[in-house]
């Protein structure tokens, strides 16, 4: 399986963001919760935000509040956006 996500080093922190469905978010908090430990493994040590796009493509956020609110004023064009490989 793979996943979209990117690892940013800013303000001397690194901190991981993997994108979701917006279904998964809809899950409420514990879904959530679920997402970010099934991509602990890719992104050890870090903090995980996780981030999803509503019909427009407007990116919404959730995890670490100082790191979502930092990435709200960001636009999503510069983050550096990969595949990311998880193992079955």
């Amino acid at each position: 399986m793979q996943i979209e996500g990117a690892v940013v080093r800013e303000q001397s922190q690194t901190f991981a963001i993997a994108v979701i469905k917006s279904s998964v978010a809809a899950g409420g908090d514990r879904a959530l919760r679920e997402a970010v430990a099934s991509f602990t493994p890719i992104f050890p040590g870090m903090p995980i935000i996780l981030m999803w796009q509503d019909m427009h493509g407007i990116p919404t956020y959730w995890g670490t509040p100082e790191i979502v609110n930092f990435l709200r004023n960001i636009e999503i064009s510069r983050i550096p956006w990969r595949r990311y490989s998880i193992a079955a």
